[in-house]
């Protein structure tokens, strides 16, 4: 366990994340066996939570005033060993660059990107993603980081639109560098029709950083001619 100076909030440190999820990088793995292997310590993870919920949930039902400080205690510990409530537990001070589980954060973006059928069948959480999204939107992240977020980038933009995609324009904007613009042109270039047209959007609001990214933008952006 680590200190925040500045928060004074304790912070679980990375040895501790790996040690609750680790196992949550088969999740998305190129290999089947792998990610069934993980969902099935996803699906343990989720009924554990649940129960513990049940039990808090009790507590106030019966009136059980003594018990429920504890049950409360077990709920957020229990939750910690599932995704994607363990995300919820990030302190508002510390950096996001800083954070211990910003690995675990990417995990589930990449998830969500890579294999959006098995995410939304057995993690959709929408408000979580988009609230990820825009907590990544930085633009000091160490190399690795940005790296990784330009590739999901990449495979955002190559996909029919999925619900709080436009949050990733946020992600461009931050980490916007010649390697994410060749991908992006190669996208645009691309026989995929969806490429062309969010990649082409994302390229231009790049060189436009003056304009929101909001649905009216969109809209009168996919209306104007093209060459």
């Amino acid at each position: 366990m680590t200190t925040e100076a500045d928060t004074g909030v304790g912070i679980d440190g990375a040895d501790v994340w790996y040690e609750r999820l680790g196992w949550a990088y088969g999740l998305i793995a190129s290999d089947p066996a792998l990610r069934a292997a993980a969902l099935v310590r996803l699906a343990d993870a989720e009924r554990n939570t649940r129960d513990a919920l049940d039990r808090y949930n009790r507590t106030w039902r019966r009136g059980y005033s003594l018990r429920r400080k504890a049950a409360s205690r077990n709920y957020e510990e229990i939750r910690k060993y599932s995704l994607p409530h363990a995300l919820w537990e990030r302190p508002a001070g510390p950096d996001i660059v800083a954070w211990p589980g910003l690995s675990y954060a990417l995990l589930f973006l990449e998830w969500e990107a890579r294999y959006p059928q098995e995410w939304t069948r057995h993690a959709k959480a929408w408000g979580t993603k988009q609230g990820l999204i825009r907590d990544v939107a930085v633009a000091h992240h160490e190399e690795t980081v940005r790296t990784k977020l330009a590739d999901l980038i990449e495979i955002v933009v190559q996909r029919p639109y999925r619900c709080k995609d436009r949050e990733y324009v946020r992600v461009a904007r931050a980490v916007d560098s010649d390697d994410l613009h060749s991908r992006l042109e190669t996208a645009a270039r691309s026989d995929n029709p969806w490429a062309r047209r969010h990649a082409g959007y994302v390229l231009w609001l790049l060189d436009h950083p003056e304009v929101p990214n909001t649905r009216h933008v969109w809209q009168t952006w996919l209306a104007a001619p093209r060459d």
